[in-house]
């Protein structure tokens, strides 16, 4: 049987096809009256309009919404992997990615939600507190899951990195090396500021863990990325120095590391000899500085791909989560970077 068209459905409900259209796309007001009659011999046709129309129906959008920071605080650079591995994920699964800039706020999620533009959501660049797209992706008719993990999920799916887990693994090794003082050299005031929530997770579980075990706990922060804030790390490193004390270096924004090793060498402070230096960084990028970095590793690729995975889990059971948090474990890789254990 020939599916219904947009004309079949403006014939039976009496209104012009561009009424339907602008009923299915939201660009015009229409009246709630006309609006509900057109819906309602949609749901009794088999009509099957295309993308954001056929949810209207009933049928999939085969579109996923990915809402990412493109004009927020976030390290651009670092965005790419996980917004190519999703995107290679949806097209082996016969899925299409929908872009939406986090700039456009609880809206854009209303408005994608809203138009059934989508039949999931994955949000990045969520905030630690205070962010006021999570009570309004909460109440989506979508699946919603959430790469990062807010103080208050509001009931959704979480998926990311296990942040603390990697600064418990950098503080013990500091602590089990016989290390005095720990200096988190952490992000950008533009990250900061905002409240991030894997800073604040990192950052939070670190200052813990040094108290834990008995190190003297500091923070170069906010601390921009480029030379020039690796040149400013360098120089409050060089004033936190000391001759009598073991200084373990924990760089949480990896995006400087080629830049902060050699102006760390060129200071007399080169890692391994004068200080210990553990990179949050994938394993790629720490072993191919010079030298070789040791390192926490950070996978975008299977964050992205556990946070694919639980969302299609979630439609395939017509379902939006129970409010789980997911954390993608980490490990450290030691190379040369840490000194030797304290005799």
């Amino acid at each position: 049987m020939k599916p219904y068209t947009a004309a079949d459905v403006a014939r039976i409900a009496g209104v012009s096809q561009s009424t339907v259209s602008y009923v299915l796309s939201g660009r015009r007001p229409i009246s709630d009256d006309t609006r509900r009659r057109v819906q309602e011999v949609i749901e009794q046709l088999t009509y099957e309009p295309n993308h954001g129309a056929q949810a209207l129906a009933g049928q999939e959008t085969r579109v996923i919404g990915l809402v990412v920071p493109f004009d927020t605080a976030a390290d651009k650079a670092g965005l790419l992997p996980f917004i190519d591995t999703i995107a290679t994920n949806l097209r082996e699964k016969d899925y299409d990615l929908l872009l939406i800039t986090s700039r456009e706020g609880p809206q854009g999620l209303s408005r994608i939600a809203g138009r059934r533009l989508c039949d999931g959501i994955i949000l990045m660049d969520v905030k630690a507190f205070e962010d006021d797209r999570i009570d309004v992706a909460a109440a989506l008719g979508v699946p919603v899951v959430m790469i990062g993990v807010p103080d208050e999920p509001a009931g959704l799916t979480c998926v990311d990195l296990d942040f603390e887990g990697a600064a418990r693994l950098v503080i013990d090794e500091f602590a089990d090396t016989g290390h005095d003082q720990v200096v988190v050299v952490g992000y950008p005031a533009a990250m900061t500021e905002v409240g991030l929530n894997f800073v604040h997770r990192l950052t939070t579980t670190a200052r813990a863990q040094a108290t834990d075990r008995g190190l003297k706990y500091s923070e170069i922060s906010p601390i921009e990325f480029g030379r020039a804030g690796a040149r400013s790390a360098v120089e409050q490193l060089q004033a936190m120095h000391s001759p009598y004390e073991r200084l373990g270096v924990f760089l949480a924004g990896s995006h400087s590391l080629d830049q902060l090793v050699p102006m760390l060498i060129a200071a007399g402070l080169a890692p391994g000899a004068q200080l210990s230096l553990i990179a949050l960084a994938t394993d790629d990028a720490a072993a191919d500085a010079d030298p070789p970095v040791s390192n926490v590793a950070l996978d975008p690729h299977q964050v992205s791909l556990r946070a694919m995975q639980t969302l299609f889990e979630l439609l395939a059971q017509c379902s939006r989560g129970e409010g789980r948090v997911e954390l993608v474990p980490t490990h450290l890789t030691r190379r040369a970077t840490v000194m030797a254990p304290r005799s």
